[in-house]
């Protein structure tokens, strides 16, 4: 199964949009699934529900950080490499979706209540978050495709 697939299943499955991303990605960033699950787990939702950026973009970006970020603060030169892959990736995803925010994919207001939305699969399988969450991980499966991550 490829992360594309891997990503919606985990979002049909239940997952926020951006634990399902980055859960995707868990094995090859080597972490714990678990522990992806809790460190994605604030941004479903565009950040709690209030419906600002992807939450599926938010996982693939902190995916790209697991793989390609940079460690030493003072490096403007590797910071801005990273920073041009982050726009890069948010410019793929926008190409394809029109927008980068939940509210504009959504065409809802935002914030929302805090409270989730009752689990539903019928519903998951409607929404077009499961795309969202499709091509968020696709995106950066063809970049790392291009771009082979080095060996931590």
């Amino acid at each position: 199964m490829n992360h594309e697939q891997l990503a919606t299943q985990y979002f049909l499955d239940g997952y926020n949009c951006a634990q399902a991303v980055f859960l995707a990605f868990a094995p090859e960033i080597g972490l714990e699934p678990n522990l992806a699950l809790r460190l994605s787990s604030s941004f479903g939702g565009g950040m709690g529900k209030l419906r600002e950026v992807c939450g599926a973009v938010c996982g693939m970006l902190m995916a790209a950080g697991a793989l390609y970020g940079y460690t030493t603060p003072a490096d403007d030169v590797v910071k801005g490499q990273h920073y041009t892959l982050v726009q890069e990736l948010a410019g793929r995803f926008r190409e394809v979706h029109g927008a980068l925010t939940c509210r504009e994919l959504l065409n809802r207001p935002g914030p929302e209540s805090p409270i989730p939305d009752a689990f539903n699969a019928a519903v998951y399988a409607s929404r077009p978050c499961a795309r969202f969450v499709g091509t968020a991980a696709r995106i950066l499966e063809e970049y790392m495709a291009e771009h082979p991550p080095k060996v931590r």
